[in-house]
């Protein structure tokens, strides 16, 4: 009797506090194995609350039956999740969604990149359940409209990062009420998403704390939206990647209007030359540490050694592959 009354006191002290030093450092799919383990290990973990405050299920297989399993964890309360990590959990449907956005009712952060599946019924459902979201991505979710930018723009008013990647369905107008509802917004990624116009870019220049923009591909950005975008003043990203209407006057604006950039891609912009590279480094030499210039063939001083001699703190000079 002495040898299993001391193994469970083994596992009654013991087994708690080796989780608490080991599981912090595990990924989460080892923290989920680890609770079929044994009883210990399943309280172990469950008492720890900080261990359930990101879910990160991003191209798992299967993922909807971890989702499912992570839920029913009795114990585990999903009302202290900050940040939920979808991304490629393509079986996952509107449906899923709204299931489990019903039990995060303080989710920070929502990434469900290339669902494509998902439509405007899964925002209704995260706008409805989940009130405090500052970081929403929903790249790739190709089906959604601007139904869903009205939704995002009376529900997250203090919403600091969004990502539309790809979703080739909104307009202008959509767009439009997200900014100027959102005003505090950070970062903003339109990766190729070629539709928008300077309307769009006018209210880009509104946003005084943007510090992140991606903008690869937008084919009617002009002159004047890149003068409007120069009122930005805080940005160190900016991604013009075959913008291909861009000439030398609007990066000139970008140099005189955004002095504390970190990070220019103007790769297969054909009508811009050096002058617009004089004029970044009068303006942001001391900041620059990625450019790229690849592909602009007006450009001619456009070697490495060339780059240096106008930007010392160069350290990039790829972002577009």
């Amino acid at each position: 009797m002495a040898a299993p009354a001391a193994d469970e006191a083994w596992c009654r002290q013991t087994v708690p506090r080796v989780m608490e030093l080991v599981s912090p450092r595990l990924p989460l799919r080892d923290v989920c194995a680890l609770l079929a383990v044994s009883p210990w290990c399943y309280r172990a973990l469950v008492a720890n609350p900080r261990l359930w405050e990101v879910l990160d299920l991003r191209e798992m297989k299967n993922a909807g039956d971890r989702l499912i399993s992570a839920l029913s964890l009795s114990g585990i309360s999903l009302e202290n999740l900050e940040f939920l990590n979808l991304n490629a959990c393509q079986k996952i449907s509107d449906k899923g969604i709204e299931a489990v956005t019903s039990l995060c009712a303080n989710l920070q952060g929502l990434s469900i990149y290339w669902i494509v599946g998902l439509t405007d019924s899964s925002i209704g459902h995260i706008t409805k359940n989940c009130r405090q979201i500052v970081d929403l991505n929903l790249s790739g979710c190709k089906n959604i409209s601007d139904k869903v930018m009205r939704l995002i723009a009376n529900s997250y008013q203090g919403l600091k990062k969004l990502n539309i990647t790809r979703c080739v369905k909104l307009t202008d107008d959509g767009l439009k009420e997200v900014l100027q509802k959102c005003s505090s917004l950070e970062s903003l990624n339109l990766y190729a998403l070629s539709s928008f116009t300077d309307k769009v870019y006018k209210e880009i220049g509104l946003l005084s704390n943007l510090t992140f923009l991606d903008l690869c591909g937008a084919q009617n950005l002009s002159e004047n939206g890149l003068v409007c975008i120069s009122r930005c003043g805080g940005l160190a990203y900016l991604n013009l990647t075959w913008c291909v209407r861009v000439t030398d006057a609007g990066v000139v604006a970008i140099a005189q209007g955004c002095q504390s950039l970190e990070l220019l891609s103007l790769f297969g912009i054909v009508g811009v030359t050096d002058a617009c590279l004089e004029a970044l480094s009068k303006s942001c030499s001391r900041s620059l540490t990625t450019l790229d210039v690849n592909g602009c063939i007006g450009i001619k001083r456009r070697s490495r050694d060339d780059l240096l001699k106008l930007f010392p703190k160069l350290r990039c000079f790829k972002v577009h592959s």
